[in-house]
């Protein structure tokens, strides 16, 4: 029997537990803590399934509001540019990379599964990138490349979203892009590696409003998982919680002609079949009655 395990809120109190097909069990209310915490401590996948055993459904999904399986880790690693076709996409004649390319988000630019993306006033450039992810389950610093994949306690889903024109705001980086309130997702829900099989052939699709926009498989990634994670094992010190989102395939809105960017009402889905499907809606960002950018004053002193 799989494990779906999930962090979400109930009344606005955030809680977690495992996801069955009869509904939701709060583990949560009856043994504490978070999945975070749960991770930190050793999460055991075979101790979770006796619990879901154990316990009947406290709530339908419906009643529930997903978050990020994990809330507040120490770090959301991004990587981009990883399935092999899609540096192609780019069509400025590069060679395929040496090493991989990277970048941060924070905790807050991501909602969970059934909420909301919200587009900014200050661009109509949201755009969608379908990603599986990867949850650090132990510490590690310098891992050989042959026991990476010991580190991973689960995997789960990302729409990595993006603020196109603001990714070349700036020379050398696309923090700015990247990093808006909750213009991308993480879930619905964490799986165990036993669930997941092979990671070097998984199908990864996105659809929006239905029209499959994206489809690759890992098989075609240029640093595949194992690698990822020996790499950047060797400059960060990874933690229990740590996320890292392994790369989109080719299909992001952008890359069409003319773009095809996110508008409120657009439904975004991205699936793998080991891991479930992430399902979003679009809005206007609620709290962003305006765009800021019109009241800054010259970027240069006087």
């Amino acid at each position: 029997m799989s494990v779906k395990l999930a962090s979400f809120s109930i009344d606005g109190e955030p809680t977690w537990g495992v996801v069955t097909d009869d509904g939701v069990v709060n583990l949560g209310a009856r043994l504490g803590g978070s999945v975070l915490q749960l991770l930190t401590t050793g999460l055991s996948w075979n101790a979770l399934e006796e619990l879901q055993d154990k316990y009947d459904p406290d709530l339908a999904l419906e009643e529930v509001e997903l978050a990020p399986p994990v809330v507040c880790g120490s770090k959301i690693i991004c990587i981009g540019v990883n399935y092999a076709n899609r540096n192609a996409e780019y069509k400025d004649n590069t060679p395929d990379p040496e090493w991989p390319s990277l970048f941060m988000r924070a905790q807050e630019s991501f909602t969970g599964s059934g909420q909301p993306l919200w587009r900014p006033p200050e661009s109509e450039q949201l755009d969608y990138e379908g990603e599986i992810a990867l949850v650090i389950g132990r510490k590690g610093h310098r891992i050989l490349q042959e026991e990476a994949m010991s580190y991973v306690s689960g995997y789960t889903l990302m729409n990595e979203g993006t603020i196109r024109d603001w990714v070349r705001h700036a020379k050398f980086n696309v923090t700015q892009g990247k990093n808006f309130s909750r213009i991308g997702s993480v879930g619905p829900w964490m799986v165990s590696p036993e669930d997941v099989g092979d990671f070097r052939d998984l199908t990864l699709q996105t659809h929006v409003n239905g029209e499959l926009r994206q489809s690759d498989t890992t098989a075609n990634l240029m640093f595949p998982f194992d690698y990822l994670i020996s790499y950047l094992s060797i400059f960060y010190t990874l933690q229990p919680g740590d996320i890292i989102s392994t790369g989109t395939p080719n299909g992001a809105g952008a890359r069409f002609d003319p773009p095809k960017y996110l508008t409120p009402g657009d439904r975004v889905e991205v699936r793998c079949g080991p891991i479930g499907v992430l399902s979003n809606t679009v809005e206007n960002d609620p709290g962003a009655p305006e765009d800021l950018t019109t009241q800054l004053v010259s970027n240069r002193w006087s």
